[in-house]
């Protein structure tokens, strides 16, 4: 009853008071005549939000902003009470309430928002997390995936089961996929929620095998570091084992040797290799390189062997045979050219060990192109091999028993030119038999065929054995005497096989020891010109231990390649190793002479360098 009491004195007290304003909710109440006697419900107060205004600088200071309130939803008129039901004794007859009346004219305030909550979105499901996210599975291993993350158990699915076999632990959550066949697919994942995760499989073969271990042998006094790195990157390329069209990538910058490598010093070294091919994976690797520096003594060869017909090629054989014996080292140039509108070739020389015994044999070499430069594949040649040849820098190659090793491989593709000049004796073993075979690009080198008739051409050019390789030379000359003339390449050399005589003495090496003396009292300058007799000619010279190179120069022509000062009653000594060049015009002098004053030897507008 007090509670009662309380709550009817409050209503009465709203009623009185009219509205007020709390904060910014507006409440109101407005008494209504009851019937007397009659009791009346309690009042529902109506309650309006006041929305607030931003601050506007005409607003009287202390007053709330006005305001359109919003329509509370209406209440439905309270039923008169029962005729059984009795007024609270001693209270009076509450007033009814109502809303205010809106004023007239004024706009009609829009309703509240409703209250009821927003639908709740539906939650993410957990993902499924694969690793890896993609997967390179090579032709004949199997790769594992590790499933996480699922719920329940999971289902595995190829899109293609052409290309893979997938298999799963569902205790582990590891997915393992074999390769069947080159291709690329996807692999379903699924738990028991339905969710999925999708992974990316390629299947391909590995573009080949890195080999992790060789020996390289070689010669030299001593091998300088960059006749070392060609001889380990040659060596490395020779021992990949790459699939077809895929390409081997190991450059000489990548072996670290930087100094030169003494007779009998062993050095060991760590090169990457990379194999890469469009259709195939990458295979990265590093081979370990043992390299070992047998002291050998330098020799002169006894006889000079040249395949040079046919020159131009116009199908694969057979272009040269011999045999090399063990007390007869040899020298062999080879010069061949494949016309545009032809296969891309390869030419192959292949060594024959038919004995039952091992056999070694120094290999040193200089090669040329491939380019459809003539001159400058003779030229590269050449000052390979004179380099090499005066270092007595070489391979040595172990031939096994009754083996054939190709030895020596050189691509020939159509339109261009190859040459090398090569050096090889039989330091132990028996006799080998030497072929020079050019056959397609694309077939297998130790596939060569060794067998069959020598290719031929009704254009004669020289192929046979000769059997002076060197000249040497030595002389004396004053410098108040005509001058002195020495011919390279002039004398025609018989061949000891049924072919042509060898003019322009291509391969043969010239050796000049002159000894210049001044019977003068005052020093005299002196230089040695070059002076072209054929043609448009290169020339490589070894003139007192130094590398001197001549780019091309018309017939006829003079240009130094080296000056002197000889002392007064005094002399100098010039030693000149040379050789007619491939792809030039031979024959031509080296002319000693007073200088006469032309332009020095690498100086502008010289082409010596």
């Amino acid at each position: 009853m007090a509670l009662r009491h309380v709550l009817v004195r409050s209503l009465m007290l709203v009623a009185a008071i009219g509205t007020a304003s709390i904060g910014a909710v507006s409440v109101s109440a407005q008494e209504t005549p009851s019937p007397a006697l009659t009791p009346t419900p309690f009042a529902q107060p109506v309650i309006t939000p006041v929305a607030s205004a931003s601050p506007d600088a005409s607003a009287t200071p202390g007053i709330l902003p006005s305001a359109t309130p919003c329509i509370p939803p209406t209440l439905a008129p309270s039923a008169s009470p029962s005729a059984s039901a009795s007024p609270l004794p001693g209270a009076s007859p509450l007033p009814s309430a109502s809303p205010s009346p809106l004023p007239s004219g004024a706009p009609s305030p829009p309703p509240c928002a409703s209250s009821a909550p927003s639908p709740t979105p539906t939650p993410t499901l957990p993902p499924i997390y694969v690793s890896p996210q993609t997967l390179q599975v090579p032709m004949g291993t199997t790769q594992t995936l590790t499933v996480s993350g699922t719920y329940g158990a999971f289902t595995v699915t190829a899109a293609d089961p052409r290309f893979i076999d997938v298999s799963a632990d569902q205790d582990t959550g590891i997915v393992t996929v074999a390769a069947k066949t080159p291709g690329a697919t996807t692999i379903a994942i699924t738990d028991s929620r339905g969710v999925s995760a999708t992974v990316g499989v390629r299947v391909a073969y590995d573009a080949g095998t890195v080999t992790p271990d060789i020996n390289v042998r070689l010669t030299g006094d001593p091998a300088s570091p960059e006749y070392v790195r060609e001889m380990v990157q040659r060596a490395i390329l020779h021992a990949t084992q790459a699939r077809p069209s895929a390409q081997v990538v190991v450059g000489t910058d990548d072996v670290p040797v930087d100094r030169p490598l003494g007779q009998d010093m062993v050095q060991s070294v760590d090169v990457p290799v990379l194999i890469q091919g469009e259709q195939y994976f990458s295979v990265n690797g590093t081979t370990h390189v043992r390299i070992e520096n047998i002291a050998v003594p330098r020799i002169s060869p006894d006889i000079l062997m040249v395949s040079d017909f046919p020159e131009k090629l116009t199908e694969n054989g057979l272009l040269f045979s011999a045999d090399l014996h063990h007390n007869v080292p040899s020298r062999f140039l080879y010069f061949h050219y494949n016309p545009p509108g032809q296969p891309d070739r390869r030419i192959v020389l292949v060594a024959q060990n038919h004995s039952s015994e091992p056999a070694t044999v120094q290999f040193i070499s200089g090669r040329g192109g491939p380019t459809d430069n003539e001159m400058e594949v003779g030229h590269d040649a050449t000052k390979s091999f004179l380099v090499n040849a005066v270092q007595n820098q070489g391979r040595l190659l172990q031939i096994p028993a009754n083996a054939t090793v190709a030895i020596s491989q050189q691509e020939l593709p159509a339109g261009s030119i190859v040459t090398n000049l090569m050096q090889l004796r039989v330091l132990d073993g028996a006799a080998i038999h030497l072929s020079l075979v050019a056959q397609n690009a694309s077939d297998d080198p130790n596939d060569a065929l060794t067998t069959g008739a020598l290719l031929t051409s009704t254009v004669r050019h020289a192929r046979g054995i000769y059997t002076i390789p060197e000249f040497h030379f030595a002389t004396q000359w004053n410098v108040n005497d005509p001058y002195l003339e020495l011919p390279i390449g002039q004398i025609p050399l018989p061949n000891t096989l049924a072919g042509e005589a060898l003019a322009g003495d291509y391969g043969v090496l010239e050796a000049f020891v002159v000894t210049v003396q001044n019977p003068l009292s005052t020093p005299q300058n002196i230089a040695i010109y070059e002076n072209p007799r054929g043609g448009r000619a290169t020339g490589t010279y070894i003139i007192d231990g130094v590398l001197v190179q001549s780019h091309q120069v018309p017939p006829f022509s003079r240009y130094k390649i080296r000056q002197y000062v000889v002392p007064a009653k005094g002399f100098v000594r010039v030693t000149i190793v040379t050789m007619p060049e491939a792809g030039s015009s031979y024959p031509l002098r080296l002319i000693f002479a007073p200088d006469d004053g032309s332009v020095a030897p690498g100086a502008p507008g010289s082409p010596v360098y």
